[in-house]
């Protein structure tokens, strides 16, 4: 339940947050006759993403126990990845979310209606879907009846709450750290839902070695209990995982986490140090050669002149020859 209202409350904020920005730009440059086409936008992405997960919900139970598990195990697979890519997205971009909504907005402004609608369907929707359909991989993973489907509608909930607080200004936290702090979170519960997935493609028989496990204590920690409820609720822990679960689980949050968690630009910076250096030996040699181009230039002009003088010296002699 923890993990599908952290997941609705990640997502959700994000869409609350953008929806706050469209609007308080729009009543910040008078146009508050726009807003309409916005709120249109906001509930047909909402009405689309209820129906994206109802059709997986129930478009699945018609198919045979091997067809539901292959099209789970993808799934998952698309989903991880999806939110991967959205909780890195976040982190590299939240700080110019406001810019960038702000310059879509003004297109949209000038095309029309049809933009407005369109601008805020395309920027609520694409977390409308991504939370869709990571909470539908949760719920089945975590095999624990309607509560993880509470848990995910009171993340979202306490969203918009947020969201409604932000936009009145009377709520401030450093977005920064939540963003960070949920996303290192969801990275966790995305490394469960992909090694579920890849237990469903071993029971599809699309993957081997599903009978070869990397250990067993589901008599320490069984299934039923509390604690185990708790934890594969929460981290879609599995108590008899196979050899190759533990090893994609490992595979993926290891890295995954250690990226996120490292300093933003942290590559970057590393390239740009090493450019700054390579142009500061360039502009040195340029330097270098300009100086030696300008002691030749000296030593030519000296030279020059010696020959002027010289040429001179010998024309007065000669002049003053033909006088006497």
């Amino acid at each position: 339940m923890f993990s599908n209202f952290l997941i609705g409350l990640r997502e959700g904020l994000e869409a609350s947050l953008v929806v706050c920005i469209l609007i308080a730009y729009l009543v910040k440059t008078g146009n508050r006759d726009k807003l309409v086409p916005i709120w249109i936008g906001v509930g047909i992405a909402v009405f689309i993403s209820l129906a994206f997960g109802a059709g997986l919900e129930f478009g699945s139970q018609e198919m045979t126990f091997k067809a539901q598990e292959a099209l789970g195990g993808s799934l998952s697979i698309i989903s991880v990845g999806l939110v991967t890519w959205m909780v890195f997205w976040m982190r590299r971009t939240a700080r110019h979310l406001k810019t960038e909504l702000h310059g879509k907005l003004d297109t949209a402004l000038a095309m029309g209606t049809g933009a407005l609608v369109a601008t805020a369907l395309l920027a609520v929707g694409r977390e409308g879907l991504e939370t869709s359909l990571f909470v539908w991989r949760a719920v089945h993973a975590a095999d624990d009846g309607w509560h993880p489907m509470i848990g995910a509608f009171l993340g979202i909930g306490a969203a918009v709450v947020l969201g409604w607080l932000f936009y009145r200004g009377a709520l401030r936290i450093n977005l920064s750290k939540f963003f960070t702090w949920t996303g290192g979170m969801l990275v966790v519960v995305a490394a469960g839902v992909l090694a579920y997935g890849v237990h469903d493609l071993q029971e599809a028989e699309f993957l081997g070695g599903l009978h070869n496990l990397a250990f067993d204590v589901s008599g320490a920690i069984p299934p039923d209990s509390w604690y185990g409820t708790l934890l594969k609720g929460t981290f879609n822990f599995q108590p008899d995982p196979t050899v190759l679960q533990l090893v994609v689980w490992l595979g993926y949050l290891i890295p995954t986490l250690a990226l996120f968690l490292a300093p933003v630009g942290f590559g970057r910076s590393v390239r740009a140090t090493d450019q700054k250096a390579r142009k500061a030996t360039d502009e040195k040699s340029g330097a270098d050669s300009a100086d030696g181009g300008a002691h030749g230039s000296g030593d030519g002009a000296v030279r020059d002149g010696e020959r002027v003088r010289d040429g001179a010296r010998r024309a007065g002699s000669g002049t003053g020859g033909n006088q006497g």
